[in-house]
């Protein structure tokens, strides 16, 4: 099995004419955290829901461990894919181990009642993310930074093996930000592959294995940060003058936007 999920050659528009990815491929592969940058409207949340089958390209095919996407069955897509986007809100009052059963709907569908294995997945799901305390907490009183744990305990329940977040750091501070960072990268570690969506260069330096650059022009460089995170590849695709350093700490990848010059 080769454990991977692969976007190859894809091009989608929302709107005739008006493409917004050109021939773009990439891999989503276990065990290993896969980051997915650009500036705005180059795609990416876009390609997140491609990867994932939510939306269907106009050209080129998804491949989920050699099979066409489009093939696997939607509850087995769901045993092997998760997906994690940008908002999340529930529709009525749950409490944070409701939400992460939520999570077992491919297993035990929509209206089925929980087996008490089911209830032990969900239980050992937030032990991994560190979430037991919060167990019986009105999700909506939770922090940000807790929603997000609780939300990836949630998808865990789901026992994929491949990951798919949307900016799952948009909206926290810096302290959760790595917290959840951390959490992306031990995951892992166990064994999981993770694709992730962000918009901080800064935080996919430190904590990627592998980029994905986006820009007009489609994937506009892959690799390990240290390649792809450089001066002129940053500079074109945020048409900004762009410059990149050594982390004094971590050597690392450090990206700082250069401010035009004022007009006298």
């Amino acid at each position: 099995m080769d454990q991977e999920l692969k976007a190859e050659s894809i091009t989608f528009a929302y709107a005739e004419g008006k493409p917004v990815l050109r021939d773009v491929t990439v891999e989503v592969r276990r065990g290993e955290l896969t980051g997915i940058v650009g500036p705005n409207g180059s795609g990416k949340s876009t390609l997140l829901r491609i990867l994932c089958g939510l939306l269907r390209a106009a050209k080129g095919q998804v491949f989920l461990d050699a099979r066409p996407l489009c093939v696997v069955p939607s509850l087995e897509r769901a045993r092997t894919v998760a997906f994690l986007p940008q908002e999340v809100t529930p529709a009525f009052a749950l409490t944070a181990f409701e939400v992460v059963c939520l999570g077992r709907y491919p297993h035990v569908g929509a209206l089925a009642n929980l087996s008490s294995h089911d209830r032990e997945v969900a239980a050992q799901c937030m032990r991994d993310t560190d979430t037991v305390a919060l167990r019986d907490r009105d999700f909506l009183t939770l922090s940000g930074g807790e929603r997000q744990r609780v939300l990836i305990a949630s998808i865990l329940a789901q026992e994929p093996y491949l990951l798919l977040l949307d900016e799952p750091t948009s909206a926290l501070d810096i302290h959760h930000q790595i917290e959840i960072l951390s959490l992306l990268r031990r995951l892992v570690r166990s064994g999981y592959g993770v694709g992730v969506v962000t918009h901080d260069l800064n935080l996919a330096a430190q904590f990627c294995d592998r980029l994905y650059l986006l820009a007009e022009e489609g994937v506009l460089a892959e690799g390990r940060p240290l390649n792809v995170l450089t001066d002129a590849l940053l500079s074109k695709a945020y048409h900004a003058s762009i410059r990149v350093c050594a982390h004094p700490l971590t050597g690392s990848p450090l990206i700082t936007a250069v401010p035009p010059q004022e007009k006298a």
